[in-house]
Order: C-alpha cells, then structure tokens, then sequence
C-alpha cells in the first residue's frame, strides 16, 4: 500500500514536471539552487555559530580590572564571528579606545558580508522565478493559439488541454519557488541584523570596560 502510494506521489510529479514545459527545467534547477542556500545559511546563521552562549556569558561577566589572559585563550581557540571580533578588540588594547573601536567596526563590515553571503542569490531568485513561471506561462499559450486553428474536434480539445496545462504549471512552479525564497530571505535578513546589533553591543560594552582599567592592567 505504501509502496503504491509513494509511486502515485511520483507519478504524478513526473506528469506535472512533463506538463509544464521546457519552463520547468530552468525552474527545477532554480528551486535546487534556493533550497541548497536556505539550507546552507540556516545552518550558518545559527545563533551558536555566531554568538555562542559560552562566549557571551564571558563576555557579559567581566568586569574591570579582571585579567585578560582567560578571554585571550578562549577567543584564540574560537572560530566564531563574536570571537574574532574580540581578537581584535584584543588585539589593539594599545591603541585608544576610539581607535580599537573603528578596528573593531571594520573587521564587523567584513564578518557581515560573510554573514549575508548567498542572500543576494535569494533575492535574485525571488525576481526571475516568476518571470520563468511567466515565459512559460506565455509558451503555453503560444501552444494554444499556433495550431488551434488548424486542428479540430479531440484534437483542437487535446491540444488547448495541454497548452493550458503547461501554462498553469509553470505559474504555479515559479510562484512555489519565490515565495518560500522571499520569506526565508526576509527572515534571515533580520536575523542578520538582530545578530550584528547584539555583537555590536557585547564588544561595545568589553572595550568600555577594558579602557576603564588602568594603564599597567591592560598588557
């Protein structure tokens, strides 16, 4: 029963797929395309892959005048985005605060860009998914009206029947795959935000807390 089933489900996409057209190659492959990315960055945008709780209670703890050598070693063996941004604050205690503070905003433009890489993709694909719905929508309807007129009976109805199907799948396939991308596009996109606005307050907070100690305990 289960077996016979799960044939049907494939059947029936295979006739769906055979329906739409040469609309649905570039259509398959697009929807392949954005599925692999919404995958591969909801994996990457994992609050613990960027701002692992480990590492925030660490730096949400310190306080003035506590010695450095434990969030050097832990930030050192982190790979981490928050991590490397510490390193940095680290790295330039030497230099003034507003000084290590704009090291530290640059190297967080680089770690953004490493964060939203693949959105744009997304939002490409949530532009030409559409429109390959659209041409192949159109395709269907050329199908219709070049040999209509110069068929008849069951053929004019066989050929209109599938005209109109290949425009309707096409629709429907280029709508299935903008839509799911929009919305995880958006999504991660806010979170992208939320994430750098948190990073951006927890190092804010670790360079005022590090300048606040005295010139001898910042070595």
């Amino acid at each position: 029963m289960l077996t016979q089933l799960l044939m049907d489900i494939i059947r029936n996409i295979a006739t769906f797929f055979h329906d739409g057209g040469w609309a649905m190659i570039p259509l398959s492959i697009t929807s392949l395309v954005a599925l692999a990315f919404i995958l591969e960055r909801g994996f990457a945008l994992r609050r613990a892959r960027v701002i692992p709780d480990y590492l925030y209670r660490l730096l949400l703890g310190y306080r003035s005048g506590q010695p450095l050598e434990p969030v050097a070693a832990i930030v050192a063996a982190g790979d981490c985005t928050l991590a490397r941004l510490v390193r940095v604050c680290l790295e330039h205690i030497p230099w003034s605060k507003a000084e290590n503070a704009e090291a530290v905003q640059v190297r967080a433009r680089a770690e953004m860009v490493q964060l939203e890489r693949g959105l744009v993709l997304l939002e490409i694909i949530v532009g030409i998914a559409p429109l390959l719905g659209l041409m192949g929508t159109v395709s269907g309807m050329i199908v219709i009206f070049t040999d209509v007129g110069h068929l008849g009976g069951a053929k004019q109805t066989m050929q209109m029947a599938l005209g109109i199907s290949q425009a309707l799948n096409a629709t429907v396939s280029g709508l299935a795959i903008a839509i799911p991308a929009l919305i995880m596009h958006g999504y991660y996109s806010r979170k992208v935000e939320a994430l750098a606005v948190e990073m951006e307050s927890l190092c804010m907070d670790f360079l005022t807390k590090l300048y606040l100690q005295p010139a001898d305990e910042k070595k």
